[in-house]
């Protein structure tokens, strides 16, 4: 007589299927470990005995899947490691720990809802379910969903049509029916092909995408690649302005001089209400072309983190302020208890931390279109892209020097790879210190510069694709889908329960 394993080395096992799927990720993009490992977690999530018990499993996975996923949330705790480094295994443990709720929500309410193999395509849809809500919870975290996985798969071309969520289900239905089929293959089978059908039927063949029109916009993108341990130092601050107007003014490579010059996130040295020197210097660098830079700016009292339009003699266009701020980052929750105590956010540079802005905007960069700005973290939210007109192109200006070279900066690049593919539109990335990158409307990398390197990307701006299904109707059928999914579930362990 065998006993059955201890509930903590099942736990154990399901954390580590959770560590091993999120290896499907950027930096290693092994995304066929996707479908086993869940298939795996599905399974334990089935044979639990009880609700508590599939929750308790469902918890394990997710805290192995967000503690391999974004174990790069340690890394602006050592920027100033006397201060703030002992507060990173509290992070990392609280990050994992309190996002892997919501994956207990899923495996305890399948395990409420009904049990046998069936259990598993519930818990999928359930799962897509929660992870959605994960996005919108508290100001929303859509990172390192289970579909961004699929990121580097043809899959992505999934996202034209049902975007982040849709992933995300097409990768955890896939797998759950894997499990269904080792649980009770007779009854899997009955299932298989409608479902298989359904799922990849929903999978276009993506063909390249068109080619940039000869007399686009040329764009140049300049990478200053500041360390952030330096970047705010008094006497490296003049250093990377000048790297900055250095690479601005670089001789024209083939496709001939730019039309527009981006800079990253705050990267002009000023406050842009006292930058009349940097603005001037930098119109004589870029030589006739307009500027995009990121900055920062007091609105009355607020300070705020920008993006500024320079016309062609540095004199200011027009000005984004960034809306949707990073939690604990550039602000901390119940900011006046936290002023009171001396807390900041890691990343706020002026006092009181910064505010929102209004919300999305346009920018009308006249002859060049109208550009979708987003400012660093904004661009892992789709559907700030749909609250306004449809954009020609979109932007994005970052610093991702706070989180390290190896895993954040490449899954960042591959959320706007994400954004490019469901919106089909091109988007243009000027990142500090890497990744920066021309992306064309099919989510492919047309260009990029490498990690912790100075220096230019120039790039005819690719050409838009006609509005996706994604960008017309959003997160909706996907969650459509994720309902069906869960209530076919549930039919199927109807059926099978004995009368």
């Amino acid at each position: 007589m065998t006993l059955p394993p201890s509930r903590w080395i099942v736990r154990a096992g399901a954390a580590t299927s959770g560590a091993v799927a999120a290896l499907a990720l950027a930096p290693f993009n092994f995304w066929v470990l996707l479908f086993p490992a869940f298939a795996l977690i599905a399974a334990l999530v089935v044979s639990a005995a009880t609700p508590r018990e599939a929750g308790w499993r469902a918890w394990a996975a997710g805290a192995g899947w967000f503690a391999v996923s974004m174990h790069w949330i340690v890394q602006p705790f050592f920027v100033d490691p006397v201060a703030t480094g002992w507060m990173a295994p509290f992070a990392l443990v609280l990050l994992a720990g309190g996002l892997a709720l919501f994956w207990t929500l899923a495996g305890w309410l399948s395990a409420r809802l009904c049990a046998g193999p069936a259990r598993a395509l519930v818990f999928a849809g359930l799962l897509t379910l929660t992870e959605a809500l994960r996005g919108v919870v508290f100001t929303g975290l859509p990172w390192a969903e289970p579909g961004h996985g699929l990121i580097a798969s043809d899959a992505l071309a999934l996202s034209a049509y049902l975007g982040p969520y849709g992933l995300t289900l097409f990768a955890l239905t896939l797998s759950t029916l894997a499990a269904v089929l080792y649980l009770n293959r007779h009854r899997a089978l009955s299932v298989l092909p409608l479902a298989l059908g359904t799922l990849i039927g929903l999978l276009p063949l993506a063909a390249p995408a068109p080619a940039p029109d000869p007399d686009a916009p040329i764009l140049r993108v300049v990478q200053i690649n500041a360390p952030q341990h330096l970047k705010w130092q008094r006497e490296m601050i003049p250093v990377f302005f000048e790297r900055g107007l250095s690479l601005t003014a670089a001789a024209p490579g083939p496709l001939g001089a730019p039309d527009l010059v981006v800079w990253p996130e705050t990267s002009l040295p000023n406050l842009l209400d006292r930058s009349e020197a940097a603005r001037a210097q930098i119109a004589e660098a870029a030589s006739g072309a307009e500027v995009l830079i990121g900055g920062q700016r007091y609105a009355g009292r607020e300070p705020r983190n920008i993006l500024a339009h320079l016309d062609s003699a540095g004199e200011v266009a027009s000005v984004y302020d960034k809306h949707h701020l990073v939690p604990f980052g550039e602000y901390l929750p119940l900011r006046g208890w936290a002023e009171r105590l001396g807390l900041r956010g890691l990343a706020q540079q002026l006092s009181g931390g910064y505010r929102p802005g209004a919300g999305p905007a346009l920018m009308d960069l006249g002859p060049l279109g109208r550009a979708f700005p987003m400012i660093c973290y904004e661009a892992i939210f789709p559907r700030h892209i749909r609250a306004v007109d449809r954009p020609d192109w979109l932007v994005q200006v970052t610093n991702d020097a706070w989180f390290g070279s190896f895993a954040m900066p490449y899954q960042h690049l591959a959320l706007a790879r994400l954004r490019a593919a469901e919106q089909g539109l091109p988007l243009i990335r000027a990142a500090n210190t890497g990744v920066s990158a021309v992306i064309d409307a099919r989510g492919a990398l047309v260009a990029t510069l490498d990690m912790d390197t100075q220096g230019t990307l120039d790039a005819r701006l690719p050409a838009a694709l006609p509005p996706t299904l994604y960008a017309r109707s959003g997160d909706l059928p996907a969650l459509i889908l994720a309902i069906f999914v869960t209530l076919s579930g549930l039919l199927l362990a109807r059926r099978a329960a004995p009368h």
